[in-house]
């Protein structure tokens, strides 16, 4: 049961997530106990929490799930408030949720400097959990410099250079997310990464053997896809490649589940959704790319290696 809890924690979190869930969470977070007590066992006269409970619900732990569980109650369940609307108007609820207007995206998603560092946290606790898995789905030792677009916290740069010590990973994001990941999670002694600010629809790319793309497409429509895929190629040393990290529906669209899920929260929060594996070979095809190889891992996200 944990298992599956953990596999849809985000959707999960929402449904839990109206006032009597929030207050309740408070009062747990003030005992420094989190929602962990849902998962108590009993020892003699006291209770204690599981293994897992204490890996993944405990603020403490570098796997904590609660960041991803608070800023799914507070944040994304308000966009889901508007799912019809999401429907019937084809577009993200930012405006009808925060009182934002959505048209620059992420002006809209990092709103606050308090919001843009909740949903690094988010993202931080996503990739300390998943990040081994996608990084080592193909042997990208032979990339000696790499690039992750969109790097946000660095947790998936710092999975990078653990599992290929010969590499080193530059973050681009932009300037304030720099900033913020520099204060928060990324320390001067992660001498293998460094960063460069930007926005990768407008400005310059650096030049890498391997740029990562981490749930970063899923964000965009097929045409803003190509136009950063293509960018990507023009930017790309010869023999080098793109790495994208996804949620892969079924060629039949039939599930799994939680990427069919992820695939409404891109409707009510940004402008694209989950695809299949052939939707993403016909966008790095469209950019120029080649070789075009798929790693299913049979967990929450799949990896996709192509090359130029």
């Amino acid at each position: 049961v944990l298992g599956f809890l953990l596999q849809n924690f985000m959707f999960i979190s929402m449904l839990l997530a109206g006032s009597f869930f929030s207050s309740v969470l408070k009062g747990f977070n003030a005992l420094q106990l989190n929602v962990s007590v849902l998962w108590l066992i009993p020892h003699v006269v006291l209770y204690s929490n599981t293994e897992m409970s204490s890996m993944f619900l405990i603020k403490s732990s570098l796997r904590s799930l609660c960041q991803s569980i608070e800023y799914s109650s507070r944040t994304i369940y308000l966009c889901w408030h508007y799912l019809s609307d999401a429907v019937r108007e084809g577009k993200n609820q930012y405006e009808k949720a925060f009182g934002v207007n959505s048209k620059d995206l992420f002006e809209a998603m990092y709103r606050s400097d308090e919001e843009m560092v909740k949903f690094m946290h988010l993202m931080n606790s996503i990739w300390n959990i998943c990040g081994c898995d996608v990084i080592t789905a193909f042997d990208l030792s032979p990339f000696r410099c790499i690039c992750d677009l969109g790097g946000c916290s660095g947790a998936l740069a710092k999975q990078c250079v653990s599992a290929f010590p010969e590499s080193t990973v530059t973050i681009f994001d932009l300037p304030k997310v720099v900033r913020k990941s520099q204060q928060h999670f990324v320390s001067n002694q992660d001498e293998r990464i460094c960063f460069c600010e930007g926005d990768f629809f407008k400005d310059e790319l650096p030049q890498a053997d391997l740029y990562v793309l981490a749930r970063i497409l899923h964000d965009w429509t097929d045409q803003r896809s190509v136009e950063l895929l293509a960018k990507i190629y023009q930017s790309c040393r010869p023999g080098g490649g793109v790495l994208l990290v996804e949620a892969l529906l079924y060629e039949d669209n039939s599930g799994p589940l939680t990427a069919q899920l992820y695939s409404l929260n891109m409707l009510v929060q940004t402008e694209g959704r989950e695809r299949k594996a052939s939707d993403y070979s016909r966008l790095l095809s469209a950019a120029g790319f080649t070789h075009i190889q798929i790693h299913n891992t049979g967990k929450i996200y799949d990896a996709i290696l192509a090359r130029k």
